[in-house]
């Protein structure tokens, strides 16, 4: 599982040295951080699930800038590679500009090479994170990727340090995810289907928006990943739909 700690040692560092001053850049948040020594409190809550038959990936959608909320609908989940995609959470910039990489790279990987793995996507962004760590000047974000290949689906976290975790059930990340973990583990099987994992992942996002206030945002994003029907984004009507369902239960 991700530790959460990770980025808010590494910005302790950074910041430190002189390098990087983020008081007032746009977050995702994934480190949960006091207020004192100018430090800002930043949080979000991504989820991944490995299902018997595909990924599920899913998300808030709040943004912050400080204490400011700067986005209700701040996408949190890209796409990277035809049944590839990856969560953020951290700094927006710092996100975005990886992810944009990312895609770059993969397309020239994908030319050069005859198939594209997750395992190989996973240990490209992994190096790109662990580079910008050693330098000092890191990317202060966390990933969730999933994906599917031949081989199969497959799910990993990626910490800022550039450290590569293949996952065999699920994993989160944001100050959310200690109220979203209570839900996952309450109700996770490894026999389930990308149906019901749909279910599963809205209610522990529905859960943490209710209980932490760092997550939030008007929509729940959820992608679902399979070697058949490859990426497909779930409706916003439909999520909202098994939302009510949730509510009556």
């Amino acid at each position: 599982m991700l530790n959460s700690q990770l980025i808010s040692d590494t910005r302790d560092r950074s910041t430190q040295s002189g390098f990087l001053k983020t008081d007032f850049s746009l977050k995702l948040g994934s480190a949960s951080e006091g207020h004192e020594g100018n430090k800002l409190k930043t949080g979000t809550t991504t989820i991944g699930l490995l299902c018997k038959d595909g990924i599920v990936l899913a998300t808030d959608t709040k943004a912050t800038m400080g204490h400011l909320i700067a986005s209700k609908t701040a996408k949190k989940i890209h796409d990277v590679a035809p049944k590839m995609a990856v969560t953020i959470a951290g700094d927006v910039g710092d996100a975005q500009a990886v992810v944009r990489l990312l895609r770059a790279e993969l397309k020239l990987y994908a030319l050069s090479e005859k198939t594209l793995t997750v395992k190989a996507a996973a240990t490209l962004v992994g190096t790109i994170l662990r580079e910008a760590y050693k330098s000092w000047v890191p990317e202060m974000i966390q990933l969730i990727l999933g994906g599917a290949d031949e081989r199969g689906v497959k799910l990993y976290s990626i910490t800022a340090d550039g450290a590569v975790i293949e996952e065999d059930e699920y994993t989160f990340s944001g100050s959310g995810s200690v109220i979203a973990i209570g839900v996952l583990e309450d109700n996770y099987r490894k026999d389930m289907p990308v149906d019901e994992g749909v279910k599963l992942a809205i209610r522990s996002i529905k859960a943490a928006r209710e209980r932490d206030i760092y997550t939030g945002g008007k929509e729940i994003n959820v992608v679902t990943i399979t070697q058949k029907e490859g990426l497909k984004w779930l409706p916003q009507e439909k999520v909202n739909s098994l939302i009510k369902e949730t509510e009556k239960k």
